[in-house]
């Protein structure tokens, strides 16, 4: 940006004055100065190169005037340099996996899908934006999936594709093998990785970056499995400074389920009741400062997630700095090419006059 560095103007307008009053005192100096009856003898003698471009000594004065004006007026070069620190947050998603999320509940574009589908489609809206939702860019992001066990499925990280990558390979449990809902387990495994996640990040960066720490825990059923009791994970949780958003997902009542194919390999749907310990979900999030949700559907599940959006926000701090190069003492670029100060502009073009008044253009007057 090319400014001047002071409002004094009107030096500018000594720039635009000086040509014309030096144009005034040459012409003073062309009128003859003897009283003569008549000058056409030297007339006919002719007039010499030197006396034809006299006005180059004016033109070098005004120039350098003008320059000197400029120079005054402190002509400069802004540069606008913006620095921006984000404090972000370590959220850790946890997502129920067990065999109940097959419960076909929710759609996706109108069309019916399982739970567990529906979750991992809102989550990665949530992470890396779109929907409505604006994406969490800042934070590092993980994720622990649990059925009977719980498992680490994605450290905490920036690196959100891959993140999303593992999610969305997620699939339901087989109840044979991994029938239960470890719900403890799962929560004391994500409490786990986000005290080490902040321990190592304040140790690393001599401060703690992480503003804020949370569980966002997706289950559609009751703690029947682990080792782990949910509240004693809830507890651990809340000594850690780490918030608990528990969403219990699935309709209220009864829930469209697969339990099988016909004989002519049709998947046959029958109603199961739904049950939610809604009771541990809402302690579990009243220790720990965050909130329990009951998703429903697909819309309430994207509102659910807008309000947890707008809940564990990024600390975002601008900070603005100019940097003055002044044009008439310190060298500046132009098309590529460095510049000279303005003022070795005036030094130079007064020298030149010097010289040239001192010697070929140097007269009596």
């Amino acid at each position: 940006m090319n400014t001047l560095h002071t409002l004094e103007w009107w030096w500018l307008a000594l720039a635009l004055l000086a040509p014309l009053a030096l144009w005034r005192m040459a012409d003073g100096r062309r009128r003859s100065q003897v009283a003569y009856s008549s000058v056409a003898l030297l007339r006919a003698a002719g007039t010499s190169w030197v006396a034809r471009t006299r006005w180059i000594v004016w033109t070098l004065r005004a120039l350098a005037i003008v320059l000197l004006a400029v120079c005054i007026a402190r002509p400069v070069i802004a540069h606008q340099q913006t620095k921006v620190f984000v404090e972000g947050a370590a959220l850790e998603l946890v997502v129920d996996r067990s065999g109940s999320m097959r419960a076909l509940d929710f759609e996706i574009d109108g069309s019916p899908v399982d739970r567990l589908e529906a979750v991992k489609d809102v989550a990665s809206a949530f992470v890396l934006g779109g929907g409505g939702l604006r994406g969490r860019p800042n934070d590092l992001v993980g994720v622990v999936t649990f059925a009977r066990f719980a498992d680490g499925l994605s450290p905490l990280t920036l690196d959100h594709g891959y993140v999303i990558d593992a999610l969305r390979a997620v699939t339901p449990a087989d109840d044979t093998a991994e029938g239960g809902t470890a719900i403890g387990d799962a929560v004391a495994l994500a409490v786990e990785r986000l005290r080490d996640t902040m321990q190592h990040a304040a140790e690393t960066a001599g401060r703690d970056p992480i503003k804020s720490a949370a569980i966002i825990l997706l289950t559609d059923g009751e703690n029947n499995a682990g080792a782990v009791d949910p509240r004693v994970a809830a507890d651990l949780a809340a000594t850690y400074g780490i918030k608990i958003y528990a969403i219990g997902v699935g309709t209220r009542g009864m829930a469209p389920f697969p339990v099988g194919t016909d004989p002519f390999g049709r998947t046959i749907i029958r109603n199961v009741p739904v049950s939610i310990d809604e009771e541990l979900m809402r302690e579990m999030a009243a220790k720990t400062g965050g909130k329990y949700f009951r998703a429903t559907d697909t819309a309430s599940l994207e509102a659910i997630y807008e309000e947890i959006d707008l809940l564990e926000k990024a600390k975002t701090e601008e900070r603005q700095a100019c940097r003055f190069t002044d044009l008439a003492v310190q060298p500046s670029g132009l098309a590529g090419q460095s510049t000279p100060p303005l003022l070795i502009g005036v030094l130079l073009l007064v020298g030149a006059e010097l010289l040239l008044v001192t010697t070929r253009y140097r007269s009596l007057t």
